[in-house]
Parts: structure tokens; C-alpha cells; sequence
């Protein structure tokens, strides 16, 4: 099996890419198990804080890394929170803080206009120096709900509406999730890279 190390502190994301990966013979691990701190996210995309962060974690541990740049771009708010969806609420807030922000932005907005996806990119860095990392991406398309519903899932979870499956993503079971989500599409991107490059 493969390590891989994953340009993050939350294991939430840890669990879920290990879930997503181990099929695929490859064992994640947090940057947190090797004390290497977070690299500071400067970039104005998804593209630029995924390359930064999967630079930084190979750099620092010599094994390949993978970084995850995620983010809910909701339409009535030119697209806020995008690149800043973890620290919408300020530096250190918490999933509940961005979530409570982000409905006081969406008060009074009717439903037709919470239309709202959710963004991935990938980024694997096969080493610290690699000039050329593997860049994926999935998108997730749904709207904004006007109070949380479900237990599940994290982040802005519980009031993203997926409309084909009827519910919130906090509603999903994690395989569902993990299927169709923003994540698992870029996911499957990348491996689809991965085997391409191996051949």
C-alpha cells in the first residue's frame, strides 16, 4: 500500500479520502501525524492554494502529497465564500460560525436565487520539486437551504440542497456522498490520471 500524505489538519477530510483511496491500494495521512504546520493560502483560486499546500506538505515530509482546495461558490454572493469558504467567519472559525454567516448573507433571498456548487481541485505532488503536479476537479451543483437539516457530513454540509437526491449533503450516507460529491468526482479525475501516467 502507498502513503500518501494529505495537505491537511481535519480529519474529517482524512477519513473521507481514506475511505475514497484504499480501494485504489493507497493509505492517507494527515500532515498533522508529522507536525508540519499549514502553509499560509495565498492564492486567489482553487488551482494556486491546492499546488501551494501539496508543495508545501511534500517539501517538508519527502512523501508524495495530495492537497485538497475546497469550496462552496454561492451565485447570489458573486460567488462568496469561494477560496475563503474555511475562514469565511475569520481565521479559526468554525464550521458552524461560516455556516451561521452564510445564512445571515442569504436572509431574505428567495430559493431561486440560493443556487449555489460546490468546487474541488486536486493537487499531487509527487515529490517537492515536481514541476509537473496532476491537477483534478469536480463541481457540485445544488442551492442553499434556509436552515441546516442533517447530521452527517461537515462544513457547509447540512444546508447544501442536492436536488436529485431530495435532501441535504448532510442527509447523505458517506458512500453516497463520497460518489457524487464535488470530491469524489475530482477524485476520480485523478485517478483516472494516475492510471494514465502509469501506463
Amino acid at each position: 500500500m502507498k502513503t500518501i500524505m494529505l495537505a491537511t489538519c481535519n480529519a474529517a477530510k482524512v477519513a473521507e479520502f481514506n475511505a475514497l483511496l484504499a480501494p485504489h491500494a493507497f493509505q492517507v495521512v494527515s500532515q498533522a501525524d508529522y507536525a508540519i504546520p499549514p502553509v499560509e493560502e495565498t492564492g486567489l483560486s482553487f488551482v494556486e492554494n491546492a499546488i501551494l499546500k501539496a508543495r508545501h506538505a511534500a517539501h517538508c515530509s519527502g512523501l508524495p502529497a495530495l492537497a485538497d482546495d475546497s469550496g462552496l461558490a454561492v451565485d447570489a454572493l458573486s460567488g462568496a465564500p469561494g477560496v475563503y469558504s474555511a475562514r469565511y467567519a475569520g481565521v479559526g472559525a468554525s464550521d458552524q460560525d461560516n455556516l451561521l454567516k452564510l445564512l445571515d448573507a442569504l436572509e431574505g433571498v428567495d430559493p431561486p436565487r440560493r443556487s449555489a456548487r460546490f468546487h474541488c481541485v486536486l493537487a499531487l505532488m509527487r515529490h517537492g520539486e515536481d514541476p509537473c503536479p496532476l491537477i483534478a476537479e469536480g463541481c457540485w451543483q445544488g442551492s442553499i437551504l434556509p436552515a441546516p437539516r442533517g447530521a452527517g457530513g461537515f462544513g457547509y454540509d447540512p444546508v447544501f440542497w442536492v436536488p436529485d437526491m431530495a435532501c441535504s449533503a448532510a442527509e447523505l450516507s458517506a458512500q453516497h456522498k463520497n460518489r457524487i460529491s464535488h470530491r469524489g468526482k475530482a477524485l476520480q479525475r485523478l485517478l483516472s490520471l494516475l492510471d494514465a501516467t502509469a501506463s
